[in-house]
């Protein structure tokens, strides 16, 4: 076969799809990014750059749509010197996200596009209004930023969505053509070492034998919780003068609302909260096998969101064995009920968080069960190599001999059903 990727920062959720099907001689693979660092055995990779970006005196909900056929156009370019060079897809994967696969069909019309849907945006039951309120401005903002996202659906032949929360977002006459498959975690990787030890920058060494509080994001922000972890912080520093907390995360934003004049939530939730700054590490962003490290020593792990797509680290943090405390939120209880692989604390409760954290720590080795379940819980419906990878290329074989994938809209219903009990909750 030949495939084209297109994802603007390689390789991402395509990472292993795409050296499963480059490890085959038989195929070609291209990947399209904007991404220039690294790099898969087997697979061209291709950079783009828009010719501009948005102008300022378009409209303000437009921009990102702009924005987006700017990035559509660049990538098609690409395209079209594929095909004069002879390289025409038998199948395309992409991210839409962004516009880069806005054209991809006007350029290989014969080719079956399969995007990669993450998520859909709604005025209430999501994200937005989750901590603020929705306002006219917002919901019609919200509206425009959807034109992407319906094009994207329109335009590809199949689609395919992480999770099942996630992929009820869609809209309803969409789901039909859209699997659910998780992208993967690679278990084999990501797994228990109970005699971790982990050395600090200051030089400190920690391992499962002390109380280590564990936090981890992309970046540090209001989205994945942070400002509720560091007001949770506060009273367990208080509590437990031998615990150490971990923080994973940059200072950029990655979701939501900046904050003014370049200031990183880090700084400004320091500013508002009293800890120990000697038992407060701000480790940044770590290479991979630094970060698992971290879920290695952990001895609970707390992970937080708001209603929105769901991160890698919860389901690494899981494989790893930790004892996660989650956020009560959709995405978070599609994955842990609450007793049985995680707990589950109300968002907006630092001192229920608080409580949780001190009773995992007052009895380490009460909840093993736990722990255990967390991890089967992702080895029997997460698994890179038992489950997501082969479904991934099951469905890459369907769409290019012509057959009709699984849809979500056909997986059990008693996820079905448990899915709209999560719902209807909230």
């Amino acid at each position: 076969m030949k495939v084209l990727f297109i994802h603007q920062n390689f390789p991402a959720q395509f990472k292993h799809l795409a050296a499963a099907v480059a490890k085959s001689p038989a195929n070609q693979v291209v990947f399209i990014t904007k991404r220039k660092e690294a790099s898969i055995k087997g697979v061209r990779k291709l950079v783009y750059r828009p010719s501009r970006e948005s102008s300022p005196s378009t409209h303000r909900y437009l921009r990102g749509l702009e924005n987006a056929v700017l990035h559509g156009q660049a990538v098609a370019r690409l395209c079209l010197t594929l095909e004069r060079q002879g390289f025409v897809p038998d199948l395309v994967i992409a991210h839409p996200g962004w516009g880069e696969a806005l054209f991809v069909k006007d350029v290989f019309p014969n080719a079956p596009l399969l995007n990669y849907f993450e998520f859909f945006y709604h005025a209430e039951g999501a994200d937005a209004g989750f901590e603020d309120k929705v306002t006219m401005e917002s919901r019609a903002r919200l509206r425009t930023r959807n034109a992407l996202h319906l094009l994207n659906l329109e335009a590809c032949d199949w689609g395919m969505s992480p999770t099942r929360w996630q992929w009820s977002q869609h809209p309803a006459p969409y789901r039909g053509k859209i699997s659910i498959v998780h992208d993967g975690i690679d278990t084999q990787a990501v797994k228990p070492v109970i005699n971790r030890r982990l050395t600090l920058p200051n030089g400190q060494r920690l391992s499962r034998e002390d109380e280590v509080v564990t936090f981890v994001s992309r970046n540090l922000e209001p989205y994945r919780g942070f400002h509720k972890f560091m007001y949770a912080v506060e009273q367990i520093c208080r509590r437990r003068p031998r615990a150490q907390f971990l923080i994973v995360g940059g200072d950029d934003v990655s979701y939501g609302r900046r904050l003014p004049e370049g200031r990183s939530y880090r700084k400004q939730l320091l500013s508002e909260v009293s800890v120990d700054r000697e038992r407060v590490h701000f480790l940044g962003r770590l290479p991979y096998r630094k970060f698992l490290s971290v879920l290695q020593v952990s001895s609970t792990h707390v992970y937080l969101t708001y209603p929105f797509v769901l991160s890698w680290s919860l389901l690494e943090a899981m494989a790893a064995g930790c004892l996660i405390i989650g956020s009560a939120t959709p995405p978070v209880e599609e994955v842990i009920e609450d007793g049985t692989n995680g707990l589950l604390v109300d968002f907006f409760s630092p001192a229920e968080i608080a409580d949780r954290v001190d009773q995992v720590l007052a009895h380490p080795t009460r909840m093993a069960h736990i722990r255990q379940a967390a991890r089967e819980t992702v080895l029997a419906r997460y698994d890179l190599r038992g489950h997501c990878l082969p479904r991934q290329l099951r469905l890459i074989q369907d769409l290019v001999v012509g057959r009709i994938p699984p849809s979500g809209a056909k997986s059990s219903e008693q996820s079905s059903a448990r899915l709209e009990r999560i719902v209807a909750k909230h």
